[in-house]
């Protein structure tokens, strides 16, 4: 009597006989002969498998969880099945140690920030190595790192303390700005202001030096008789005032004794 076996595509049938391999078939109809064999099936089929909450220890002694997916198939049936009681398993623990290795040379901040390169580094270091389990890791992933919760909590802080560190002293620039303006602006008012009052000054000096010029352009105009004129005005002065005495060199008395108006006005102040 015999059996019949329908193996599925992509699939491969391993035959037992009582129990020992005998032999591979490939997908579509297989006959064996039951009691005495047996088709144990085996998928050759890409296959995902998600490795979630592995603690890693980076290189600064900080706990990270780590989430890895990997994409496996079965390269040799026999292999897998026969020459290790759990392949997949085996596999596993084979990427977790070099994901172990990897990540422990790395500080905390450089492993988060280098998710692409720890891919890198673990699909090398995997490489052919699952070929003893009958296995090909065709693509590995590191979808998550998250460090443990005390870490994240003390980072938490830190990028507060470094917010409110940067708040500081934006402030600070602020208020030393404002009083950089405020200091640059009083400058600027005492200078315009002594720039004026030193215009004013020279203003006052320029029209003093004018009237002086205009005065002495005048003099040098008049003749003598304008100044004998002047100064017998000025002797007219002296004789209604209480002055008493007039001193004067000889030819200057000489001089104005000619002037019959000077005489009397000298008269009236000697008779005082």
């Amino acid at each position: 009597m015999l059996g019949f076996k329908v193996v599925r595509q992509n699939h491969v049938g391993l035959v037992e006989t009582l129990g020992r391999y005998s032999r591979e078939v490939n997908a579509g109809l297989s006959l064996y002969i039951p009691i005495f064999q047996k088709i144990r099936i085996v998928n050759l089929a890409m296959i995902p498998l998600s490795l979630q909450g592995y603690s890693v220890i980076t290189k600064d002694n900080a706990e990270v969880q780590t989430t890895v997916t990997l994409n496996y198939h079965v390269t040799n049936a026999k292999k897998f099945e026969y020459e290790n009681s759990d392949s997949v398993e085996s596999m596993v623990q084979l990427v977790r140690g070099h994901l172990r290795d990897i990540i422990g040379k790395l500080d905390l901040n450089e492993a988060l920030g280098s998710t692409s390169k720890i891919n890198a580094d673990l699909s090398i270091a995997i490489g052919d190595l699952t070929d003893t389990y009958g296995i090909k890791v065709d693509r590995v992933n590191i979808d998550e790192l998250k460090p443990s919760a005390s870490i994240t909590e003390s980072m938490e802080k830190q990028i507060r303390a470094d917010r409110e560190k940067t708040a500081a002293i934006a402030k600070a620039n602020g208020d030393a700005k404002s009083i950089e303006i405020e200091i640059k602006a009083k400058n600027e008012a005492t200078v315009t202001s002594a720039k004026a009052e030193a215009e004013a000054i020279k203003a006052k000096a320029d029209a003093r030096a004018y009237e002086i010029k205009k005065l002495n352009d005048t003099l040098a105009t008049v003749d003598s008789k304008y100044l004998t004129a002047q100064q017998i005005q000025a002797f007219q002065s002296l004789a209604g005032s209480n002055t008493n005495t007039v001193v004067m060199d000889k030819d200057s008395i000489g001089k104005y004794a000619d002037v019959p108006v000077t005489a009397r006005v000298m008269n009236q102040m000697v008779n005082k």
